[in-house]
């Protein structure tokens, strides 16, 4: 569908919300606070946006209605691109990785992995990570959620 119009930045003129801190590997590194107001921003969006058509509450592959370039991303949960984080998983409620209540937890599986995505057409903010299983590998993709972060210590 035409009518997506990529944003275009400088890594090193990241827009007035975003940190300055950048990673090795020159995205935004995202932390908590701005995770956070990127979640808050996406939840306030009330508008329509073919971005929704399919719902992504739970980590799911990215579907094919996805306009893909209608999304930029705008950051990285991954502190360092020289380091393996863990596969630890955070469920303290007996949730599960596909559950859509699911906690958002950045210094765990799957979230520690992710870059931060936007739509360009309405403003609402994902999670986007690479799932590399034995034979394949699959973009997965998770709607950012104020009411689900939790900011919980590592591992």
């Amino acid at each position: 569908m035409a009518g997506c119009v990529k944003a275009m930045k400088s890594p090193s003129h990241p827009t007035i919300d975003e940190r300055t801190d950048m990673s090795l590997n020159n995205q935004l590194t995202v932390d908590f606070p701005l995770l956070m107001r990127q979640a808050q921003a996406s939840a306030a969006v009330t508008q329509a946006c073919s971005c929704t058509i399919t719902p992504l509450q739970a980590w799911t592959a990215q579907p094919l209605t996805l306009e893909l370039d209608c999304f930029e991303e705008v950051g990285t949960l991954l502190d360092d691109p020289y380091d393996e984080p863990t596969f630890a998983e955070y469920h303290p409620a007996g949730t599960r990785y596909d559950s859509p209540d699911a906690p958002i937890a950045p210094r765990f599986y799957p979230t520690n992995r992710c870059s931060v995505a936007r739509c360009t057409k309405c403003s609402r903010h994902y999670l986007r990570y690479n799932e590399a299983g034995g034979y394949f590998t699959e973009l997965r993709i998770r709607a950012l959620q104020p009411d689900l972060l939790v900011d919980a210590p590592g591992v």
